[in-house]
């Protein structure tokens, strides 16, 4: 089975507001960067995008060791959604799981790959934490200045 190194990452300009996620993916000596924008949108949900992005990119099953700085991506995926489905996507309030639907993507993704998920503190010199960090500025940048133009 491939061996695939992923970073992702989310940016927001203003939360909610134009936002951007970038991921950098490695197999081997390749890379591949990808990255997107929505106009209106929160930071939790482009972290969840770079790595739904970066897993349906690799086109068959892969050892995956995937890098994100968002602890509610880390935590959602390895700690909570067992119980979130168990308790009909509920949270502990009792309140609907928010950005269930990017979340549902997310399983389904995963469940293609052997994933090990792990956190890296962002902005801390990691340079494949960096370049994604800067591939999701980058598409918000876009994002933002589309918005300004209209």
């Amino acid at each position: 089975m491939k061996q695939v190194e992923i970073f992702t990452d989310g940016a927001c300009k203003g939360n909610p507001g134009p936002g951007g996620w970038g991921a950098l993916i490695r197999y081997g000596k390749h890379e591949k960067e990808i990255c997107g924008g929505e106009h209106d949108t929160t930071n939790n949900r482009m972290e969840l995008l770079a790595a739904i992005n970066a897993l349906k990119i690799l086109v068959e099953p892969c050892e995956v060791l995937l890098h994100t700085d968002s602890k509610y991506v880390l935590d959602g995926i390895t700690r909570w959604v067992e119980g979130w489905q168990r308790n009909g996507w509920k949270n502990a309030s009792k309140q609907p799981v928010r950005n269930a639907d990017l979340w549902h993507q997310l399983i389904e993704a995963a469940g293609k790959h052997e994933v090990e998920w792990h956190w890296i503190k962002g902005h801390s010199g990691n340079p494949g934490n960096e370049r994604a960090d800067a591939l999701a500025s980058a598409a918000a940048d876009a994002i933002s200045s589309e918005d300004t133009e209209e």
